[in-house]
């Protein structure tokens, strides 16, 4: 027995389905079959249907547009123009974005430049000698940069001070075929050493980037490198430190362990009991100056050992 035969086992079998009487449920529920003759007169007294979106006009309707906007300023005209003029948009927000950041979208270029699009068809006037092309690249690229403008938290200065340091980085490189110092800098840019230093440090602030930013050449898949990814874990160990810790401090020992009995134990004292040296002449029953005499000839051994271990 299958498991759909369980499940109805025990089951009432459903009521037969009744027939429907007309007027036992509300109009317009239940479908009823139409003849031709009754189709073609429901849809002859059909609402019309509303307007879609806007259609993008033809370039042969742009300057009917352009006339029947400045003597009307119908804003479906507007519209129109608005859509026809989108690429010009976009085209201004691609060129632009070619000299900024990764972290700058797109998107949001062209939403900026929009504005700059309505205001120039708002004020542009067709008798003019220039073309509309020419004249809102100029004020869609201008709303672009004040909205980037705005936006930024480093002063145009400072932005300004960036660029000339980055100019005079790349003309002395090209020049002199390695880095340049921090002198041959300053004197690029005729200032004192200590005011490109300032300058350094204004623009220690100018470029952020986000941590979990794709690195160039990247994709997007899951588990991509990010900028997080480049950097060190303080918390973790250095195996390589960690090795050279172990060894130095097993020479140490060895290297102590071959001084005098009094050498020796004037290390100890000091450095790992952190007795003063006054402290350990009572110990020993000397001087203070002597223990002093003792510790530097201990130094000495100890910095020799080390020194030839290191060669060997």
């Amino acid at each position: 027995m299958t498991a759909l035969q369980d499940a109805t086992v025990g089951t009432p079998a459903p009521a037969p389905l009744r027939a429907y009487r007309p007027g036992t449920a509300p109009a317009g529920l239940v479908p009823q079959q139409r003849t031709t003759a009754g189709a073609a007169a429901s849809e002859a007294t059909q609402a019309p249907v509303p307007a879609g979106p806007v259609a993008v006009p033809q370039a042969d309707d742009v300057e009917a547009l352009w006339a029947r906007y400045e003597q009307e300023r119908c804003s479906r005209a507007r519209e129109q123009l608005i859509l026809h003029y989108v690429p010009l948009v976009t085209a201004v927000a691609g060129r632009l974005g070619m000299r900024l950041p990764s972290s700058v979208e797109h998107a949001d270029l062209v939403s900026y430049g929009m504005f700059g699009l309505i205001d120039a068809i708002e004020k542009y006037r067709t008798e003019r000698a220039v073309k509309f092309e020419s004249y809102a690249s100029s004020r869609i690229r201008g709303a672009i940069i004040d909205e980037l403008r705005a936006m930024d938290w480093v002063p145009r200065s400072v932005r300004t001070k960036a660029r000339a340091v980055d100019r005079a980085y790349g003309e002395l490189e090209a020049t002199l075929h390695r880095a340049p110092t921090e002198a041959e800098v300053a004197q690029r840019l005729d200032l004192p050493v200590n005011e490109l230093r300032a300058v350094y440090t204004q623009l220690a602030a100018v470029n952020i980037a986000a941590l979990d930013e794709l690195l160039a050449g990247s994709d997007d898949r899951p588990g991509a490198g990010t900028l997080a990814d480049t950097l060190g874990d303080r918390r973790a160990e250095d195996p390589a430190g960690s090795v050279e810790a172990q060894e130095t401090k097993y020479l140490l020992a060895r290297a102590i362990e071959c001084l005098g009995e009094r050498e020796r134990l004037v290390v100890v004292l000091y450095y790992y009991e952190s007795m003063t040296l006054a402290e350990i002449g009572r110990v020993l029953g000397v001087t203070e100056s002597r223990i002093s005499q003792i510790h530097t000839a201990a130094m000495v051994r100890l910095r020799t050992r080390l020194l030839d271990a290191e060669r060997a």
